[in-house]
């Protein structure tokens, strides 16, 4: 579904991502791990098209989208959620749905506020609520949803686990392994390992914008001594 190759990403003077190699199969989650500054949100801007790589290759079903605009990226099927979440505070969750409908991929099953509700329940007994009167759980989960309603292959997920009480993550994972149930194309930025091997079949590690481990998460998560050296945990 994703294909990187060799991407280089400066900002100014200063290169954030060396050489980049990576591949997200069809249908399947990778985890995209390292410490604060390692290049993970870099690298996820680089992909959507917020920031501009000098060189390399981005595939993304079957198209190269390396210098496309982000909108034209959107439209190829990519959704992107970012660490800022950025919901329309001021609109309702039905309306923040609104806003993020796109027409469905072909062959794919069109999201809906109904489907929406059943794999968020929470949301569901909020639909007139605001955004700006949401947790910040609450407004994680909105803010997938609204990229869902957009009909993506796939999404791009940044650290959807910051600064979210532990039963909350719970219940944001309980939702994301049900979407990854349905089948969904995932690469997921992410520090926390333990939420991450709830969701990744596989495991890419960045440090200092250099890939540094890539393999099963299932080993990336059996290895303490790779966590630690990589991630200081």
């Amino acid at each position: 579904m994703l294909t990187i190759r060799g991407l280089n990403t400066l900002y100014g003077s200063a290169q954030a991502l060396f050489d980049i190699d990576l591949e997200v199969d069809a249908g399947a989650v990778m985890a995209l791990l390292g410490r604060n500054g390692a290049g993970k949100s870099t690298l996820l801007k680089s992909t959507i098209g917020l920031v501009r790589p000098a060189t390399g290759s981005i595939v993304f079903a079957g198209q190269e989208i390396l210098g496309k605009a982000v909108h034209l990226v959107v439209r190829c099927g990519l959704g992107y959620v970012p660490e800022e979440r950025r919901i329309f505070t001021s609109l309702s969750v039905d309306e923040n749905l609104s806003v993020g409908r796109r027409p469905p991929q072909s062959g794919l099953s069109a999201w809906s506020p109904e489907r929406i509700y059943d794999l968020f329940p929470s949301l569901a007994g909020m639909r007139r609520r605001l955004g700006r009167e949401m947790s910040g759980g609450e407004q994680q989960m909105l803010a997938i949803a609204r990229t869902l309603m957009g009909n993506p292959k796939m999404i791009l997920l940044d650290e959807p686990s910051q600064g979210l009480a532990p039963r909350v993550i719970e219940a944001l994972a309980d939702s994301l392994t049900a979407l990854k149930g349905q089948g969904l194309t995932v690469l997921i930025c992410e520090q926390n390992v333990r939420f991450a091997e709830r969701l990744a079949d596989r495991a890419t590690v960045l440090e200092t914008g250099q890939v540094r481990w890539r393999g099963t998460m299932a080993d990336f998560a059996a290895d303490i001594a790779a966590q630690h050296d990589l991630l200081h945990v």
